[in-house]
């Protein structure tokens, strides 16, 4: 009789240990749950997360570009689309009774700051020059931006589409899409943050993605290598399409020695700081452009355009409702190691 209490009490004692170690475990679990905190950090159990030690030559591959101190790449990935939701609500007010032009400009490749800096700089030379009826989004790939501003990657774009098409009037407003990368004589765009392995997106493919999202006015701006090649499948009624080169040839003035790129210079900061004509001041810009190629021996990139039916009256029609303001300069963004310190 003995023997049998003392084995129902040491069963008793058993189940009630391991009750006691899971409800103990659950609560750690609990309390380690990553959540985003209000001041765009994300937090572990209340605290701040460990920052990434992913570029200390132990990790990873020191060749990375991801920094080394800041958040880690699974911090990142897990705040993206809070970060997309954050950057439409920032959106101005519409403003009623005019078009309206939303700017979505996408820098593709994180090595290199050129790309980060046209899109940083694009976003005062839209909102400041053009005014009120001009909204913004930026999306880019860089170290210095990792906790300010969303990837720019197929996901990201994809959803900032859709953000968009909710707030605009599609029979009105205008979207701009401008990207900025590299380009392959396939017609891919350069998609690249280290160490995240993202999607690459092809001529066909953003013409795929754009068909998903009901926009009648659309102005689409590729600043990339043989960019010529993503005419054909962009084209169409209410599209205006603007390349940086044609379907066989390079375009000029990216790498790390670069603060912008020649379209870039020569589309967004020389062009648009005179007229406010898109078309316009791609024409400036070819001319300019092709002056710099005679200039370096460069053989010509041939900037390339296409303008769809519609596209240009309602482009017109938008600029009745804005008074130009002055030219806004132009600037790098702030380097790497700056950005990561205002974290």
């Amino acid at each position: 009789m003995r023997s049998i209490l003392l084995v129902l009490l040491a069963f008793t004692v058993g189940v009630l240990l391991i009750l006691a170690i899971d409800g103990k475990s659950l609560q750690l679990a609990n309390n380690n749950a990553m959540t985003p905190a209000g001041n765009g950090t994300l937090t572990l159990g209340g605290e701040p997360a460990p920052t990434s030690t992913v570029d200390d030559g132990t990790n990873a591959d020191t060749d990375s570009d991801w920094p080394s101190t800041g958040p880690s790449p699974e911090q990142v990935l897990y705040a993206q689309p809070r970060m997309v939701r954050d950057a439409l609500t920032r959106l101005t007010p519409r403003v009623s009774g005019t078009p309206n032009l939303y700017v979505l400009a996408f820098a593709g490749d994180g090595s290199e700051d050129v790309f980060r800096n046209e899109v940083e700089y694009a976003d005062p030379l839209f909102t400041q020059r053009f005014g009120a009826t001009t909204h913004t989004v930026i999306l880019e790939n860089n170290p210095a931006s990792l906790f300010t501003r969303p990837l720019a990657n197929w996901s990201n774009l994809d959803a900032t589409l859709h953000g968009l098409a909710e707030v605009m009037r599609p029979e009105q407003d205008i979207l701009l899409l401008y990207i900025t990368t590299h380009g392959d004589e396939d017609h891919n765009l350069l998609i690249d943050m280290n160490p995240f392995p993202l999607d690459q997106i092809g001529a066909a493919d953003l013409a795929g993605i754009l068909s998903q999202h009901a926009f009648k006015w659309k102005v689409v701006v590729i600043n990339a290598c043989y960019s010529g090649g993503f005419i054909p499948p962009l084209r169409g009624a209410g599209t205006l399409v603007l390349t940086s080169a044609r379907t066989d040839r390079s375009s000029f003035g990216c790498g790390s020695a670069s603060d912008i790129t020649y379209f870039g210079k020569a589309w967004l900061v020389d062009g648009l700081n005179r007229t406010p004509d898109f078309i316009e001041a791609f024409q400036q810009a070819s001319r300019e452009i092709a002056t710099w190629e005679r200039q370096d021996n460069l053989i010509a990139s041939e900037p390339q355009l296409s303008v769809g039916p519609g596209i240009a009256a309602q482009l017109a029609r938008w600029r009745k409702g804005i008074t130009p303001g002055p030219a806004v300069p132009f600037k790098p963004a702030a380097p790497a190691n700056a950005g990561m310190r205002a974290q």
